[in-house]
């Protein structure tokens, strides 16, 4: 069960849920396809032995930075229900924060170039006596935000 649906009060729903982008994934991607290039590198005989220890090296801190960044986005959930918002990260030393919609002020939504293309951004929610730390590479924020201002007359 996720985090979110485990703390719903009664007749609460949840309308929007949200994680990080699937951008974190770049870092073990990059050493990935270094890792095949050493693979190549070997298969054409270029000191055989350099190039597949390139490659195993490579690989093997990829396959740790994928680990790293699967488990991030797997313990780390957002969602828009009904009456707040709620956001959570860790597994067991776990993090979280709940706002009510009545206290939301607004949203902010930053956006690179590249987070445009690709659909991230930082989200950032201020409330009456305070807001929610940045939300950093979040998938779909545009979503997010609509959820939250479209709750924020419902509610």
């Amino acid at each position: 069960m996720r985090y979110v649906e485990g703390v719903l009060q009664p007749g609460e729903e949840v309308r929007h849920v949200s994680t990080i982008h699937w951008g974190i994934y770049w870092p073990a991607i990059l050493l990935f396809l270094l890792a095949l290039a050493g693979v190549a590198g070997f298969a054409e005989q270029i000191a055989p032995p350099l190039p597949l220890l390139v490659a195993a090296g490579a690989f093997a801190i990829g396959l740790l930075f994928f680990l790293g960044a699967w488990f991030r986005r797997w313990t780390t959930e957002l969602a828009v229900t009904s009456r707040r918002i709620v956001f959570k990260r860790g597994f067991i030393r776990r993090h979280s924060i709940e706002m009510n919609m009545d206290k939301v002020e607004s949203v902010d939504v930053d956006q690179s170039v590249l987070g445009r293309i690709l659909g991230y951004g930082d989200i950032v929610v201020h409330g009456t006596g305070g807001g929610l730390e940045p939300l950093r590479r979040i998938d779909s924020p545009i979503a997010f935000r609509n959820a939250v201002t479209a709750g924020q007359g419902s509610a």
